[in-house]
Protein backbone atom coordinates (compact mmCIF):
# COMPACT_ATOMS: atom_id res chain seq x y z
CA UNK A 1 0.00 0.00 0.00
CA UNK A 2 1.14 3.27 -0.99
CA UNK A 3 2.27 5.82 1.72
CA UNK A 4 -0.49 8.26 2.20
CA UNK A 5 0.87 12.07 1.18
CA UNK A 6 -2.53 14.51 1.12
CA UNK A 7 -3.84 14.66 4.50
CA UNK A 8 -7.23 16.58 5.28
CA UNK A 9 -6.91 18.81 8.09
CA UNK A 10 -9.51 20.62 9.78
CA UNK A 11 -9.39 23.86 11.08
CA UNK A 12 -11.21 25.58 14.03
CA UNK A 13 -9.56 28.86 14.71
CA UNK A 14 -11.85 29.42 17.53
CA UNK A 15 -11.88 32.88 19.06
CA UNK A 16 -9.89 35.78 20.65
CA UNK A 17 -6.37 34.98 19.65
CA UNK A 18 -7.27 31.55 18.42
CA UNK A 19 -8.06 33.09 15.17
CA UNK A 20 -5.05 35.39 15.12
CA UNK A 21 -2.34 32.07 16.04
CA UNK A 22 -4.31 30.20 13.81
CA UNK A 23 -3.62 32.34 10.21
CA UNK A 24 0.22 32.96 11.10
CA UNK A 25 0.26 28.69 11.54
CA UNK A 26 -1.08 28.13 8.20
CA UNK A 27 0.96 29.99 6.74
CA UNK A 28 4.37 28.59 8.29
CA UNK A 29 2.82 25.49 7.48
CA UNK A 30 2.32 26.46 3.89
CA UNK A 31 5.85 27.19 3.78
CA UNK A 32 7.24 24.31 5.33
CA UNK A 33 5.32 22.27 2.76
CA UNK A 34 7.15 23.68 -0.37
CA UNK A 35 10.33 23.89 1.91
CA UNK A 36 10.28 19.87 2.34
CA UNK A 37 8.08 18.09 0.03
CA UNK A 38 6.70 14.65 0.40
CA UNK A 39 3.55 15.59 1.81
CA UNK A 40 0.30 17.90 1.17
CA UNK A 41 -2.14 19.63 4.11
CA UNK A 42 -5.37 20.33 2.26
CA UNK A 43 -6.96 22.63 4.88
CA UNK A 44 -10.57 23.30 5.80
CA UNK A 45 -12.20 25.98 7.94
CA UNK A 46 -14.95 25.20 10.24
CA UNK A 47 -17.19 27.49 12.48
CA UNK A 48 -17.11 26.79 16.34
CA UNK A 49 -16.21 28.50 19.95
CA UNK A 50 -18.38 31.34 22.36
CA UNK A 51 -18.77 33.63 19.41
CA UNK A 52 -20.51 31.39 16.89
CA UNK A 53 -22.60 29.94 20.32
CA UNK A 54 -23.60 33.55 21.06
CA UNK A 55 -24.76 33.84 17.26
CA UNK A 56 -26.38 30.83 16.47
CA UNK A 57 -26.58 29.24 19.98
CA UNK A 58 -24.41 26.22 19.12
CA UNK A 59 -21.42 25.83 20.37
CA UNK A 60 -20.18 23.03 18.27
CA UNK A 61 -22.15 22.51 15.49
CA UNK A 62 -22.75 19.36 13.69
CA UNK A 63 -21.17 20.22 10.63
CA UNK A 64 -18.07 20.94 12.80
CA UNK A 65 -18.05 17.84 14.35
CA UNK A 66 -18.56 15.49 11.60
CA UNK A 67 -15.88 16.99 9.41
CA UNK A 68 -13.24 16.27 12.99
CA UNK A 69 -14.53 12.84 12.46
CA UNK A 70 -13.74 12.41 8.98
CA UNK A 71 -10.61 14.90 9.24
CA UNK A 72 -7.22 12.98 8.87
CA UNK A 73 -6.13 15.53 11.71
CA UNK A 74 -7.55 18.62 14.13
CA UNK A 75 -6.13 22.09 13.67
CA UNK A 76 -7.65 24.26 16.87
CA UNK A 77 -6.77 27.55 17.82
CA UNK A 78 -9.06 28.38 20.74
CA UNK A 79 -12.23 28.52 22.05
CA UNK A 80 -14.30 30.31 25.14
CA UNK A 81 -15.07 33.91 26.18
CA UNK A 82 -15.25 34.78 29.64
CA UNK A 83 -18.33 36.89 29.03
CA UNK A 84 -20.18 34.34 26.88
CA UNK A 85 -21.45 31.37 28.97
CA UNK A 86 -24.31 28.86 29.18
CA UNK A 87 -27.79 29.13 31.25
CA UNK A 88 -25.77 27.38 34.10
CA UNK A 89 -22.79 29.44 33.91
CA UNK A 90 -19.83 27.33 32.74
CA UNK A 91 -18.09 28.60 29.78
CA UNK A 92 -18.16 27.34 26.48
CA UNK A 93 -15.72 24.52 25.59
CA UNK A 94 -15.99 22.90 22.44
CA UNK A 95 -13.00 21.14 22.69
CA UNK A 96 -14.24 19.03 25.90
CA UNK A 97 -16.93 17.83 23.45
CA UNK A 98 -14.88 16.79 21.16
CA UNK A 99 -12.55 14.87 23.38
CA UNK A 100 -15.38 12.81 24.70
CA UNK A 101 -16.81 12.51 21.20
CA UNK A 102 -13.94 11.38 19.11
CA UNK A 103 -12.46 9.34 22.35
CA UNK A 104 -9.67 11.87 22.66
CA UNK A 105 -8.33 10.19 25.55
CA UNK A 106 -4.85 10.94 26.30
CA UNK A 107 -4.13 14.84 26.37
CA UNK A 108 -0.57 15.20 25.61
CA UNK A 109 1.23 18.17 27.20
CA UNK A 110 5.55 18.63 25.89
CA UNK A 111 7.47 20.86 28.38
CA UNK A 112 10.54 21.90 27.34
CA UNK A 113 12.60 25.14 27.60
CA UNK A 114 13.03 26.85 24.90
CA UNK A 115 16.51 28.39 24.02
CA UNK A 116 17.14 32.02 23.74
CA UNK A 117 13.56 32.37 26.04
CA UNK A 118 13.96 32.96 29.96
CA UNK A 119 12.43 30.94 32.59
CA UNK A 120 11.47 32.02 36.22
CA UNK A 121 14.11 29.51 37.59
CA UNK A 122 17.43 30.30 39.05
CA UNK A 123 18.92 27.22 38.74
CA UNK A 124 20.81 26.59 35.49
CA UNK A 125 18.93 22.90 35.75
CA UNK A 126 16.05 24.61 34.28
CA UNK A 127 17.50 24.62 30.89
CA UNK A 128 17.23 20.89 31.07
CA UNK A 129 13.62 20.97 31.70
CA UNK A 130 12.25 18.04 28.95
CA UNK A 131 9.22 16.25 30.29
CA UNK A 132 5.09 15.20 28.79
CA UNK A 133 2.43 15.31 30.83
CA UNK A 134 -0.16 12.70 29.83
CA UNK A 135 -3.83 13.60 30.60
CA UNK A 136 -6.41 11.05 31.19
CA UNK A 137 -9.35 13.04 29.41
CA UNK A 138 -12.51 11.43 28.95
CA UNK A 139 -13.25 10.82 32.94
CA UNK A 140 -11.75 11.49 35.99
CA UNK A 141 -13.28 14.88 37.50
CA UNK A 142 -14.39 15.86 34.46
CA UNK A 143 -16.91 13.09 33.49
CA UNK A 144 -19.31 15.55 35.86
CA UNK A 145 -19.20 18.13 33.44
CA UNK A 146 -23.18 18.44 32.89
CA UNK A 147 -23.88 15.50 35.78
CA UNK A 148 -23.36 17.74 38.61
CA UNK A 149 -26.31 17.86 41.59
CA UNK A 150 -27.02 20.78 42.98
CA UNK A 151 -29.64 21.26 45.84
CA UNK A 152 -30.36 24.88 45.92
CA UNK A 153 -27.44 26.85 47.05
CA UNK A 154 -27.32 24.93 50.10
CA UNK A 155 -24.82 21.59 48.44
CA UNK A 156 -23.66 20.63 45.47
CA UNK A 157 -21.92 17.38 44.29
CA UNK A 158 -19.59 16.43 41.29
CA UNK A 159 -18.69 13.11 40.87
CA UNK A 160 -15.28 11.16 39.77
CA UNK A 161 -15.33 8.45 37.64
CA UNK A 162 -12.59 6.18 37.10
CA UNK A 163 -12.92 3.01 35.20
CA UNK A 164 -10.23 0.03 34.40
CA UNK A 165 -10.95 0.56 30.70
CA UNK A 166 -10.21 4.24 31.07
CA UNK A 167 -7.26 3.77 32.96
CA UNK A 168 -5.39 1.16 30.77
CA UNK A 169 -5.72 2.75 27.49
CA UNK A 170 -4.04 5.86 29.46
CA UNK A 171 -1.40 4.26 31.16
CA UNK A 172 -0.14 2.26 27.78
CA UNK A 173 0.09 5.45 26.16
CA UNK A 174 2.01 6.87 28.63
CA UNK A 175 4.52 4.01 28.42
CA UNK A 176 5.00 3.53 25.11
CA UNK A 177 5.81 7.39 24.84
CA UNK A 178 8.30 6.76 27.73
CA UNK A 179 9.70 3.99 25.26
CA UNK A 180 9.84 5.83 22.33
CA UNK A 181 11.33 8.82 24.46
CA UNK A 182 14.39 6.29 25.65
CA UNK A 183 14.81 5.44 22.56
CA UNK A 184 16.23 9.03 21.79
CA UNK A 185 17.86 9.11 24.56
CA UNK A 186 15.61 10.59 27.93
CA UNK A 187 15.82 8.79 30.70
CA UNK A 188 12.83 5.93 30.29
CA UNK A 189 10.82 6.91 33.68
CA UNK A 190 7.15 7.39 33.66
CA UNK A 191 4.61 8.30 36.96
CA UNK A 192 1.64 7.97 38.22
CA UNK A 193 0.39 11.06 39.43
CA UNK A 194 -2.49 10.63 41.76
CA UNK A 195 -4.21 10.69 45.22
CA UNK A 196 -4.05 7.03 45.94
CA UNK A 197 -4.19 7.22 49.49
CA UNK A 198 -7.08 9.20 49.78
CA UNK A 199 -9.47 8.14 47.06
CA UNK A 200 -10.53 4.82 45.74
CA UNK A 201 -10.83 5.68 42.50
CA UNK A 202 -7.51 7.31 41.67
CA UNK A 203 -6.32 3.44 44.20
CA UNK A 204 -7.78 2.08 41.40
CA UNK A 205 -5.64 4.22 38.78
CA UNK A 206 -2.40 3.58 40.44
CA UNK A 207 -3.41 0.17 40.25
CA UNK A 208 -4.10 -0.34 36.70
CA UNK A 209 -0.95 1.18 35.97
CA UNK A 210 1.56 -0.79 38.05
CA UNK A 211 -0.31 -3.84 36.04
CA UNK A 212 0.18 -2.32 33.37
CA UNK A 213 3.39 -1.12 33.43
CA UNK A 214 4.85 -5.01 33.91
CA UNK A 215 5.07 -4.82 29.98
CA UNK A 216 7.97 -2.42 30.13
CA UNK A 217 10.32 -3.73 32.33
CA UNK A 218 12.98 -1.67 30.58
CA UNK A 219 11.13 1.65 32.14
CA UNK A 220 11.55 2.71 35.42
CA UNK A 221 8.07 3.12 36.12
CA UNK A 222 6.95 5.10 40.05
CA UNK A 223 4.54 6.72 41.17
CA UNK A 224 4.20 9.47 43.22
CA UNK A 225 1.17 12.01 45.39
CA UNK A 226 0.18 14.79 43.13
CA UNK A 227 0.92 17.44 45.77
CA UNK A 228 4.69 15.69 46.42
CA UNK A 229 4.35 16.27 42.62
CA UNK A 230 3.50 19.82 42.64
CA UNK A 231 6.55 20.59 44.80
CA UNK A 232 8.46 18.90 42.58
CA UNK A 233 7.84 20.29 39.56
CA UNK A 234 8.91 23.49 40.96
CA UNK A 235 11.99 22.48 43.11
CA UNK A 236 13.53 19.98 40.59
CA UNK A 237 11.40 19.76 37.04
CA UNK A 238 14.23 18.38 35.32
CA UNK A 239 14.47 15.25 36.84
CA UNK A 240 10.91 14.27 35.24
CA UNK A 241 10.06 12.48 31.83
CA UNK A 242 6.54 11.35 31.23
CA UNK A 243 3.45 11.53 33.97
CA UNK A 244 0.30 9.73 33.60
CA UNK A 245 -2.29 11.33 35.58
CA UNK A 246 -5.98 11.90 36.17
CA UNK A 247 -8.12 14.40 34.21
CA UNK A 248 -8.41 17.63 36.72
CA UNK A 249 -5.08 16.95 37.96
CA UNK A 250 -3.28 16.81 34.68
CA UNK A 251 -5.30 20.18 33.95
CA UNK A 252 -3.86 21.86 36.88
CA UNK A 253 -0.65 20.45 36.90
CA UNK A 254 -0.49 20.99 33.18
CA UNK A 255 -0.36 24.82 33.58
CA UNK A 256 2.14 24.77 36.64
CA UNK A 257 4.23 22.81 33.91
CA UNK A 258 3.71 25.51 31.42
CA UNK A 259 4.66 28.47 33.88
CA UNK A 260 8.33 26.58 34.64
CA UNK A 261 8.98 27.01 30.80
CA UNK A 262 7.77 30.42 30.61
CA UNK A 263 4.11 30.51 30.12
CA UNK A 264 1.49 29.49 28.15
CA UNK A 265 2.70 30.93 24.58
CA UNK A 266 5.45 28.38 24.52
CA UNK A 267 3.14 25.54 25.76
CA UNK A 268 1.87 23.27 23.07
CA UNK A 269 -0.32 20.04 23.15
CA UNK A 270 -2.19 17.26 21.79
CA UNK A 271 -5.09 15.16 22.34
CA UNK A 272 -4.81 11.88 21.22
CA UNK A 273 -7.05 8.73 20.60
CA UNK A 274 -7.01 5.49 18.28
CA UNK A 275 -8.83 6.91 15.29
CA UNK A 276 -8.85 10.81 15.74
CA UNK A 277 -5.94 13.61 17.04
CA UNK A 278 -6.69 16.70 17.78
CA UNK A 279 -3.78 19.87 18.66
CA UNK A 280 -3.95 23.24 19.76
CA UNK A 281 -1.71 25.52 21.74
CA UNK A 282 -2.23 25.30 25.62
CA UNK A 283 -3.34 29.24 26.25
CA UNK A 284 -7.21 30.31 26.12
CA UNK A 285 -8.22 32.61 23.93
CA UNK A 286 -7.26 35.77 25.97
CA UNK A 287 -9.41 38.41 24.88
CA UNK A 288 -7.37 41.26 26.36
CA UNK A 289 -5.11 41.27 23.75
CA UNK A 290 -7.01 39.70 20.47
CA UNK A 291 -6.70 41.90 17.90
CA UNK A 292 -3.86 43.98 18.78
CA UNK A 293 -1.22 41.30 17.05
CA UNK A 294 0.68 40.68 20.37
CA UNK A 295 -0.21 36.85 20.50
CA UNK A 296 2.72 34.79 20.37
CA UNK A 297 2.32 32.27 18.10
CA UNK A 298 4.74 29.37 19.26
CA UNK A 299 2.53 27.35 21.25
CA UNK A 300 0.52 27.13 17.86
CA UNK A 301 3.42 26.33 15.74
CA UNK A 302 4.59 23.37 18.38
CA UNK A 303 1.26 22.06 18.23
CA UNK A 304 1.35 21.74 14.25
CA UNK A 305 4.50 20.24 14.38
CA UNK A 306 2.92 17.43 16.84
CA UNK A 307 0.61 17.19 14.47
CA UNK A 308 3.05 16.68 11.68
CA UNK A 309 4.85 14.38 13.97
CA UNK A 310 1.33 12.01 14.57
CA UNK A 311 0.71 12.17 11.01
CA UNK A 312 3.73 10.70 9.92
CA UNK A 313 4.06 8.33 12.57
CA UNK A 314 0.52 7.10 12.07
CA UNK A 315 1.19 6.97 8.44
CA UNK A 316 4.46 5.95 7.91
CA UNK A 317 4.58 9.11 6.05
CA UNK A 318 8.48 10.08 6.99
CA UNK A 319 8.03 13.62 4.96
CA UNK A 320 5.98 14.27 7.90
CA UNK A 321 8.16 13.34 10.30
CA UNK A 322 11.11 15.56 9.12
CA UNK A 323 9.00 18.06 8.50
CA UNK A 324 8.04 18.25 12.17
CA UNK A 325 11.86 18.45 13.43
CA UNK A 326 12.64 21.39 10.36
CA UNK A 327 9.79 23.45 12.34
CA UNK A 328 10.71 22.73 15.98
CA UNK A 329 14.36 23.56 14.86
CA UNK A 330 12.85 26.62 12.84
CA UNK A 331 11.50 27.53 16.42
CA UNK A 332 14.24 27.40 18.44
CA UNK A 333 16.32 29.42 16.23
CA UNK A 334 14.02 32.83 16.20
CA UNK A 335 14.51 32.38 19.97
CA UNK A 336 17.66 31.06 20.52
CA UNK A 337 19.29 34.34 18.19
CA UNK A 338 17.56 36.73 19.67
CA UNK A 339 15.99 37.93 16.15
CA UNK A 340 12.28 37.69 18.02
CA UNK A 341 11.26 38.16 21.45
CA UNK A 342 7.59 37.80 22.33
CA UNK A 343 6.21 40.51 24.06
CA UNK A 344 5.41 38.44 27.43
CA UNK A 345 9.12 38.09 27.71
CA UNK A 346 9.52 41.81 27.75
CA UNK A 347 9.95 41.97 23.95
CA UNK A 348 8.32 43.55 21.06
CA UNK A 349 7.71 41.02 18.32
CA UNK A 350 4.10 40.36 17.65
CA UNK A 351 2.41 37.35 15.84
CA UNK A 352 3.27 38.55 12.19
CA UNK A 353 7.13 38.78 13.58
CA UNK A 354 7.74 35.54 14.88
CA UNK A 355 5.67 34.20 12.32
CA UNK A 356 7.77 35.91 9.46
CA UNK A 357 11.05 34.97 11.50
CA UNK A 358 10.56 31.15 11.78
CA UNK A 359 9.30 30.91 7.95
CA UNK A 360 12.84 32.50 7.11
CA UNK A 361 14.26 30.10 9.21
CA UNK A 362 12.69 26.87 7.77
CA UNK A 363 15.58 26.87 5.47
CA UNK A 364 18.45 27.00 7.78
CA UNK A 365 18.08 23.87 9.47
CA UNK A 366 21.18 22.12 7.25
CA UNK A 367 23.46 25.58 8.08
CA UNK A 368 22.73 25.29 11.82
Amino acid sequence: MATPESFDIAVLPGDGIGIEVMAATLDVLVALQRRTGGFKLEFTGHPGGAQCYADTGVALPDVTLKASERADAILFGAMGLPHIRYPDGTEIAPQLDLRVALELYAGVRPIRSIPGLPGPLANPRAADIDFVLVRESTEGLFWARGRGERDGDREARDTMRITRAGSERVADFALRLAARRQLRGRPGRCTCVDKANVFASLALFRQVFEERAQAFPQLTADAAYVDATALNLVLKPWTFDVMVTENMFGDILSDLAAGLVGGMGVAPSGDVGDRHALFQPSHGSAPDIAGTGRANPAAMLLSAAMMLEWLGERHGNTACVDAAEILNHAIDRVFVDGRVRPCEFNGTSGTADIAAATIAALGERVAA
